[in-house]
C-alpha cells in the first residue's frame, strides 16, 4: 500500500503511539516520524530506541507541516493537545487518537476544533501489554487486532481512508461503530474487566498477610490480574470520561456476584453450578468465534 506522507507526528510515543511508528516503520512508510511528549527523558528514549525519527523540540516543529498527527496519550489530555496543535494545523492535516473512550474526545474535539472538527478521525486500536512506556512498544502489537474507527458526519471521506490504511498497515482489522456505541460496549468488555483487577489487587495489598498471600497467588491471580499492571493514570482517565457507562455495568456486575454470593451463603449449589456453566459456555463460544476469525484471517492472506 503505497501512502504519499512525508510527516508523521505522534504526541505522545508510549506503548501504543510507540508501536504504531514501529509498525509503520517495519512496513516500510517512509515519512518522517516525528515524536513530541511531556517527558524528555521518555521523549529520549524513544529516540535512542530508534522509535522516532527525531524529538520535537516544541509545538510549531511537532505539528507544522504534518500529514497525520496521532494523538497517543491518555485521554484526559485530549483537549490540551488538540489546543497545542490547532495554530499549527494544516488544511490537508488528518488527525486521529487512540483513546479508550471516544464521545469524551469527540466532545473536546468540537469543543477547541470548531469549524474544523473534519480534520479529527477518532480511533481506538484494541491492542496493549502489561509493559508502559517506550521500551514497551513493539512492531507486531496490531497484528490481527481491532482497530475500531468512530467517524463523525463532518469527516471527508479521505480522511477516513487514511486512518483506515495506516492501521490496515499495522496489521489490524478495521471495524466502524459511534462514539456512543463504542464507549458503551467498551465499558462492559475492557473499561469493567481493568477495574475490577485494580480492585482486587489493592484490596489484597492491604491486608495484613498481603506479603503470604502473593506468595502463593499463582497463574489463575496472574491471568486475572494481569491488566492491572497497566498504567494507572490513563485507566483512571478512562474510568472517569467512560463514568456513566461505566457505573451501568459496575452496577449490574455487582448484582451478578450478590445473587452468587447468595447462593454461596445458601449452599444452594445447583446455581452455583448453573452460574459456572452458563459463564464456561459463553466463554468458549468466544474463544471458537475468535479462532474461527483468525483461521479466515490467515486464509485469506
Amino acid at each position: 500500500m503505497e501512502l504519499n506522507l512525508k510527516k508523521i507526528t505522534i504526541a505522545g510515543v508510549g506503548l501504543i503511539g510507540g508501536s504504531f511508528a514501529l509498525a509503520l516503520r517495519s512496513a516500510g512508510v517512509k515519512a518522517e516520524l516525528v515524536g513530541i511528549g511531556r517527558d524528555p527523558d521518555v521523549m529520549q528514549q524513544a529516540l535512542e530506541l530508534g522509535i522516532v525519527d527525531r524529538v520535537a523540540e516544541n509545538a510549531a516543529d511537532a505539528y507544522s507541516g504534518a500529514d497525520l498527527i496521532l494523538i497517543a496519550a491518555p485521554v484526559a489530555q485530549t483537549s490540551v493537545i488538540l489546543s497545542q496543535i490547532l495554530p499549527f494545523l494544516g488544511p490537508d492535516t488528518v488527525i486521529t487518537d487512540v483513546g479508550s473512550t471516544k464521545a469524551d474526545g469527540v466532545a473536546a474535539a468540537r469543543l477547541v476544533m470548531g469549524e474544523r472538527i473534519g480534520q479529527f478521525v477518532p480511533a481506538h486500536p484494541i491492542a496493549g501489554r502489561e509493559l508502559n512506556g517506550p521500551a514497551a512498544a513493539i512492531s507486531d502489537l496490531y497484528a490481527g487486532k481491532k482497530l475500531v474507527i468512530t467517524a463523525l458526519p463532518e469527516n471527508p471521506k479521505a480522511s477516513v481512508s487514511l486512518v483506515e490504511d495506516l492501521w490496515k498497515i499495522c496489521g489490524a482489522q478495521i471495524h466502524f461503530l459511534s462514539p456512543e456505541a463504542h464507549d458503551a460496549v467498551f465499558a462492559s468488555v475492557s473499561h469493567l474487566p481493568h477495574l475490577l483487577a485494580y480492585a482486587l489487587v489493592d484490596e489484597v495489598s492491604q491486608r495484613d498477610n498481603a506479603d503470604t498471600l502473593f506468595q502463593y497467588a499463582a497463574s489463575g491471580f496472574r491471568d486475572f490480574t494481569r491488566i492491572a499492571g497497566s498504567s494507572p493514570e490513563m485507566w483512571r482517565d478512562i474510568a472517569m470520561a467512560n463514568r456513566d457507562a461505566l457505573l451501568h455495568e459496575l452496577d449490574a456486575y455487582i448484582a451478578n456476584v450478590s445473587a452468587t454470593r447468595t447462593a454461596l451463603a445458601e449452599r444452594d449449589a445447583d446455581s452455583l453450578l448453573r452460574t459456572f456453566s452458563r459463564a464456561q459456555s459463553a466463554r468458549q463460544r468466544w474463544i471458537e468465534a475468535i479462532e474461527a476469525a483468525e483461521k479466515d484471517r490467515h486464509a485469506a492472506v
